[in-house]
């Protein structure tokens, strides 16, 4: 994935969200709403997420970890993304229909690589 492609992530190590402003368009409520969904993630199972549009335009989910986190969730990641991409399967299926209708309105906006 590249910068590009990031939506959003968060990370349990910097405690920080991120959203990033090629998508700043966005109304502020799902911006609020992915912020809220990630940060309680990261501090449930620890390690980082990512919300990424993939070559296809679907919208997918990333997880990693530091090599030396002994208190990451493995098992529980995994879980608790089928969990947000069931709750949120409404919210995601209009963002991909947003990325698509931003691509196609404006191709420059965003690079396929």
């Amino acid at each position: 994935m590249t910068e590009e492609q990031i939506l959003c992530s968060a990370s349990k190590y910097t405690k920080k969200f991120y959203f990033n402003p090629k998508y700043s368009n966005l109304p502020q409520k799902i911006k609020d709403e992915l912020q809220i969904a990630l940060v309680i993630f990261t501090e449930e199972i620890g390690g980082e997420i990512f919300l990424y549009y993939d070559d296809e335009g679907g919208l997918s989910i990333a997880t990693d970890h530091e090599e030396n986190d002994f208190l990451y969730d493995e098992i529980g990641s995994g879980l608790k993304v089928n969990q947000l991409r069931n709750e949120k399967r409404e919210l995601f299926e209009q963002l991909e229909e947003y990325y698509e209708l931003m691509i196609m309105m404006n191709p420059g906006a965003v690079n396929k690589e």
